[in-house]
């Protein structure tokens, strides 16, 4: 079941819910009831407060922990604690214990409140002297350990009972002249206090299960949002891995799914290109081969047929069988070449090499020419260095395959220029340019693949086997440079390459 992402995410979305909600709800409760308790205790601090003066004339209780001592009204002021009233009719002084403290007596004293409490005076010696609670059991009191604390001269606070029977019990000395006379012993049920909770709990499980429906409703959507591109992209990895590199997936936002389907695109456009590329370089390389092959099997098989006894026909058609096993020969080294670029197995003999010095070297060798006119521009034959790390013999052979291309399309007695230039980046540029038969924009962009050449009848009077500037461009690259073409059809071509100068 876990094996889905839209299973994974749905599932992790809804367990950060639960644990979201889960501790609000949790840190939630624990406030609330803490804050209810704190309001009830300090609800009880007051009445006892309030007691102790209507009871006890000049007397004050003693101060909870970090409570500051205040008078009696100025509590009830803060608080806003209205819920307790004293009766008091046919007024009785009564002695307080063993002092000259006097106290209200209990029959003529009422004491009441609008809230479920309980108040009770005693005095020093833990017997109950007043108590709102005609009747009321006092049994064991003097055995509550808070309440000894409280007669000891601390503020005391404690709960007791079970969920439904919760008590809060509060004691505070009662101090008249700085001298402890008793104490105020206050007890209210929490009933209310845990009504609200529970209340408060089932809320929260209800929002709980509220809040996880909406949110598995929201997560579902949310992963098939997220997961339905992953599965458009999976049917069509599919099927580029049975072959189908024309499959194409829609491109529905911007984001990281968006991307990663434009690069699957464009993954296919090029994986589809280099297939086309495979099928065209199989065919190019069985035309190539074909034709020479073709050429000496049907010599061979003439000369075994008698033509080996005419010496004329026999020499000639040997010359043809030598010039096309050369050219065989050419072909298959210009493809071993390649392979090695393309395997970056090619070994560079890397040295400082005069650029210029290069340029009329090679020059020199192909002026044997008779059908054009090379010409090298002045600033080539008076410059003075233009320095490169490179391998000689493979920089001879770019410029040799690039003038050998200029001159092959260039008209009987055209002019070929050849030039070198240092930009402003220590880039050293050579220019090769001709008056040929230019090449149309159409076929610019192939210009450098592998057996392609313009002249589309793939006669062998202009050009050979369409490798020249393949190779001369795979080698400037190794060299870390870069080769374009310019032209322009009828007017002429212009084949520069650049290289990092030293």
């Amino acid at each position: 079941m876990f094996s889905s992402i839209r299973v994974r995410l749905m599932f992790s979305h809804l367990a950060v819910i639960i644990l979201a909600m889960g501790l609000s709800g949790f840190l939630l409760l624990e406030f609330a009831e803490h804050y209810f308790l704190q309001a009830t205790e300090d609800s009880l601090v007051a009445q006892a407060r309030i007691t102790a003066q209507a009871l006890i004339p000049g007397a004050m209780v003693g101060a909870p922990p970090g409570d500051a001592d205040v008078s009696a009204y100025n509590r009830i002021q803060q608080q806003q604690v209205g819920n307790l009233y004293v009766q008091t009719d046919n007024v009785e002084a009564v002695p307080l214990s063993d002092t000259d403290i006097t106290y209200l007596s209990s029959a003529s004293v009422q004491l009441g409140t609008q809230l479920d409490t309980r108040i009770r005076v005693l005095d020093n010696s833990g017997i109950v002297l007043v108590d709102s609670e005609p009747g009321g059991s006092n049994s064991g009191l003097q055995n509550e350990p808070m309440l000894r604390r409280a007669l000891a001269g601390d503020y005391g606070t404690w709960t007791t009972g079970a969920s439904e029977n919760h008590m809060m019990h509060v004691a505070l000395p009662v101090l008249v002249q700085e001298q402890q006379v008793g104490v105020v012993y206050l007890s209210q049920s929490l009933r209310d206090v845990a009504a609200v909770v529970s209340d408060l709990r089932m809320r929260l499980a209800l929002a709980t299960v509220v809040g996880l429906a909406l949110s598995g409703v929201v997560g579902l959507l949310l992963s098939q949002a997220v997961t339905r591109p992953l599965r458009r992209l999976t049917a069509a990895v599919s099927a580029v891995a049975q072959g189908d590199f024309s499959r194409k997936v829609a491109v529905y936002s911007r984001d990281e799914l968006g991307r990663l389907s434009r690069s699957f695109n464009d993954m296919t456009t090029r994986l589809r290109a280099a297939r086309q590329m495979q099928v065209d370089f199989v065919a190019n390389v069985s035309h190539e081969l074909r034709t020479p092959l073709t050429t000496i099997k049907g010599m061979v098989e003439t000369l075994r047929a008698g033509a080996v006894d005419d010496i004329t026909v026999r020499d000639s058609f040997l010359t043809t069988v030598e010039n096309e096993t050369d050219r065989l020969i050419r072909l298959v080294n210009d493809l071993l070449l390649l392979s090695r670029v393309d395997s970056e197995a090619l070994a560079l003999r890397r040295n400082t090499v005069n650029l210029v010095d290069l340029v009329r070297a090679t020059a020199d060798r192909l002026t044997s020419r008779d059908e054009c006119r090379l010409v090298i521009e002045p600033n080539v034959a008076s410059a003075s260095s233009t320095s490169v790390w490179a391998d000689a013999d493979r920089l001879a052979q770019v410029f040799t395959n690039v003038l050998d291309n200029a001159f092959k399309y260039s008209q009987p007695g055209g002019l070929v220029t050849v030039s070198v230039d240092t930009l402003v980046d220590q880039t050293a540029v050579v220019r090769v340019r001709d008056q040929g038969i230019g090449i149309a924009a159409g076929d610019l962009p192939r210009i450098g693949e592998r057996f392609f050449r313009a002249d589309k009848a793939r006669s062998r009077q202009h050009g050979g086997s369409g490798l020249g500037l393949a190779i001369a461009q795979a080698l400037v690259q190794a060299h870390g440079g870069r080769l374009w073409v310019e032209s322009e059809e009828g007017t002429g071509t212009i084949v520069s390459f650049s290289l990092p100068a030293m």
